[in-house]
């Protein structure tokens, strides 16, 4: 198992170079860089950089049914607001909760405002299009969006866990705050193993869905997708968190450049015989599908 000293020092510390760090810790900037690489993001319908655009936002939102605003630099999904309907002049927040324009307007301020930033440092709100879950993993969901986070090193993906709201997670897909991870097989995008709070569960304790035999749609795509984010950052140790659209197919949600490590409880096993597979490569693969091409056929069965 990858611990964490072992994490920061051999792996974050060794492959990701400081100047690499800003272009994944501001959204905004990671949804303009991967874009140059063919990296599809939720589309962009506004940011907001001075208090004064903030009037602006009303009349954008008025016809718009569903969107998510996003602080460009915050972590852990704080700050994160997802409007899922309308109801008059009533937006519905993804819990079902009901908010005016003057909440969002103020939650916008506070963003500005720097309230959610890593170093709570002014900041910069995006809203994005609302992503509609593709239905064959939105069941397995409470009230939230699942992801899929795929470590990759040095441009390999190397696991993969799929992440599932829950009532203690609040909608959000954060394995500290309940979520339920599921591990991935990297050769197939099958279920392997779930857990909530590092503990082994078989259903899921909203839904009551059994976890096994949970497929991931368009896997090919998305590893390929995760691998491409290594040209993209430079970052040679990074987490990348993709959701599939039910219209648009595989989205990259955000990338991190100090992913934690349950996705091992999830998948049951260590990242470190990975990580030092990768290491030991005499030939290196160049193109991000021959990397991830490697990584089906060599980790299916680590």
């Amino acid at each position: 198992m990858l611990n964490m000293n072992r994490r920061n020092v051999d792996y974050i510390s060794r492959y990701n170079e400081r100047s690499s760090y800003p272009l994944v810790d501001n959204k905004l900037k990671t949804k303009l860089v991967v874009a140059e690489y063919g990296v599809k993001t939720p589309k962009l319908l506004q940011i907001v950089r001075q208090q004064h655009e903030i009037s602006h936002f009303r009349e954008m939102a008025e016809d718009l049914e569903g969107f998510a605003i996003k602080p460009a630099k915050g972590s852990g999904g704080k700050g994160i607001t997802v409007i899922t309907g309308r109801d008059g002049d009533d937006y519905i927040k993804a819990s079902g909760s009901r908010v005016d324009s003057s909440f969002l307007e103020r939650h916008l301020t506070n963003i500005l405002a720097g309230l959610y930033s890593l170093a709570g440092t002014p900041d910069v709100a995006i809203v994005e299009n609302l992503v509609e879950s593709a239905p064959s993993l939105a069941k397995y969901s409470h009230q939230g969006v699942p992801d899929i986070r795929i470590v990759v090193f040095q441009g390999y993906p190397v696991m993969a866990m799929l992440r599932l709201a829950t009532t203690a997670s609040d909608g959000k897909a954060n394995l500290h705050q309940g979520a339920v991870g599921v591990g991935l097989d990297i050769g197939s995008g099958r279920s392997l193993n779930a857990v909530q709070f590092n503990r082994p569960i078989t259903l899921h304790p909203d839904t009551g869905l059994a976890l096994e035999n949970i497929q991931i749609e368009a896997w090919d795509e998305m590893l390929e997708m995760a691998s491409r984010c290594y040209e993209a950052t430079g970052l040679g140790y990074m987490g990348v968190d993709l959701v599939v659209d039910a219209n648009e197919g595989p989205l990259l949600l955000e990338l991190n450049a100090r992913p934690g490590l349950a996705i091992q409880m999830a998948n049951g096993r260590g990242l470190l015989p990975r990580l030092r597979a990768i290491e030991a490569l005499k030939r290196p693969h160049f193109t991000p599908l021959e990397r991830s091409r490697f990584a089906m056929d060599t980790f299916a069965s680590f």
